[in-house]
């Protein structure tokens, strides 16, 4: 064979097998050039005002709020080692956010697999047959065999003429990102959790140190109550009513225990361990205070909240849908090709003339469907209402629960004031009681009432410093605690 006619050959071999580039040229602009029907995504408008109705806490201030806007680790505002020991276990151990944490990159490989249908799919289904015939001529028998075998190659491309698979893959990449953000609230939940339930073992953990030093001074009290009594100043009924104090007393400081308990349980479990493997010593003092940060404005709230950004990206998911929709009502085009090679011997598979190749296109329309697609088309615009619903409720919640932590925090910082000058007037009424008691002036009923109004004082003091620490924590959450909506991933980093 000459040089020119084996050129010729292979130039012939290449092409029998392959498809012609201009084919593959037009599938190209087939794909990018296609018109997506459906509307363009726009985010739903809500109203926002332009202040939160309530005042903000003394010390907390709305301007620039990204200069002292805690970030990440939103709890080191509260200078609580042991806490933040604590909170480090949520995203490691706490199930419920490993579970989001799977259900984020279950969202992404959805992508992935949407985004398959974007490209042709091509199999290889090798094939081996054997076929005989049997015939008698002549009083004798014959028998012929045949062999052929087969290397097909298929592949088959739906053009996304109308939009279809690239709003599927628009679709699947915004739940990916709500998923991303429903991550990011899980942990922002479990976290508040944990600071919340600790702040209240912290509350209680004071609640005991009063009612121990009561415990000590109503054991005193009864003490000298019995020699008063048996000095024949006191009566058996001043007797009677210190015992009666001081069992209530200790009664209460049992009862603490309790909710202790269920507190440490509840953290033991959110750090993902069991209750019997979480012991949280008492504190000694009250260590921690109210932070003082930053508010900011109503309008960045929208940015700030994961469960927002969920929200609004749940609401872009369902206008892709509308569009995938509508594209149903057009004719979808498919291409469909196979090549290969066959032949009688495995050994003949590599020779030219048992090469093969075909090319077709399909044009398939829907003509009667009894109303299907509009039923779908009208689904999915119901879908998308609700998911804008969902959005705009969402975004009211968001400002009622800051303004909701804002009055509960401006009024308990009032109260503060007002509980500590009342512990301090029961106090002298105590260092009174006791003289005059002791002078033969009053009866033990008067020591009585006044340690029992120092003791509740206390408690409700205890108590108002607490609810600051919990709302404090409430309004941090409520405020995003330091996220924004750009540390959701991109469209490219869903993709990967």
């Amino acid at each position: 064979m000459s040089e020119h006619a084996s050129r010729a050959h292979e130039r012939i071999r290449r092409s029998s097998i392959c498809p012609p580039t201009a084919i593959v040229t037009v599938l190209a602009l087939i794909s990018t050039s296609g018109c997506a029907v459906g509307m363009k995504y726009q985010r739903p408008d809500v109203s926002t005002p332009s202040a939160y109705r309530e005042a903000l806490p003394p010390g907390w201030t709305d301007a620039q709020p990204s200069d002292s806007a805690p970030r990440g680790q939103w709890w080191t505002v509260f200078n609580d080692p042991r806490l933040a020991g604590l909170e480090a276990n949520v995203d490691i151990s706490n199930q419920n956010v490993l579970a989001a944490e799977a259900q984020f990159r279950a969202a992404k490989a959805a992508v992935g697999v949407t985004r398959a249908d974007e490209f042709p799919s091509v199999s290889l289904s090798p094939s081996a047959t054997i076929s005989s015939a049997n015939s008698s001529a002549f009083g004798s028998n014959a028998t012929n065999g045949r062999h052929q075998y087969s290397i097909p190659l298929d592949a088959s491309y739906e053009a996304d003429i109308w939009g279809s698979i690239r709003r599927s893959v628009k679709a699947n990449t915004a739940i990916a990102q709500a998923s991303a953000a429903d991550l990011e609230n899980a942990r922002l939940l479990y976290e508040s959790e944990i600071a919340s339930d600790y702040f209240q073992i912290q509350g209680l953990d004071a609640e005991q140190r009063v009612l121990e030093s009561a415990v000590q001074s109503y054991e005193r009290s009864l003490e000298l109550t019995r020699d008063r009594f048996q000095g024949g100043v006191a009566s058996m009924g001043d007797v009677a009513l210190a015992e009666t104090q001081l069992e209530t007393a200790r009664g209460q400081l049992t009862d603490l225990g309790i909710a202790r308990a269920q507190f440490e349980h509840a953290i033991a479990v959110l750090t993902g361990r069991a209750p019997s493997e979480l012991s949280i010593p008492a504190s000694t003092t009250t260590e921690t205070t109210p932070p003082t940060l930053s508010v900011g404005l109503p309008s960045t709230l929208l940015e700030r909240r994961p469960d927002i950004a969920a929200a609004e990206r749940r609401v872009a998911a369902a206008n892709q849908q509308i569009g995938v929709a509508k594209a149903a009502f057009y004719p979808a085009l498919t291409f469909g090709g196979n090549a290969g090679s066959q032949a009688a011997a495995i050994a003949d598979l590599l020779t030219t003339p048992t090469h093969i190749w075909s090319l077709g296109a399909q044009l398939a329309e829907t003509l009667f469907d009894g109303g299907k697609r509009r039923a779908q088309v009208k689904l999915t615009q119901a879908q998308y209402d609700t998911a804008v619903a969902n959005y705009k409720q969402t975004v009211l919640t968001g400002f009622q629960q800051v303004d909701d932590a804002l009055v509960e925090l401006n009024r308990l910082a009032e109260e503060a004031d007002i509980a500590a000058r009342a512990v301090a007037a029961a106090q002298q009424s105590v260092d009174i009681a006791n003289i005059q008691y002791t002078g033969g002036l009053v009866s033990y009923l008067q020591v009585v009432t006044a340690q029992t109004s120092l003791l509740q004082n206390q408690r409700s003091a205890i108590d108002i410093l607490t609810r600051r620490l919990v709302a404090s924590v409430s309004l941090i959450q409520a405020l995003g605690g330091g996220w924004d909506a750009s540390r959701l991933p991109s469209s490219t980093e869903v993709r990967r």
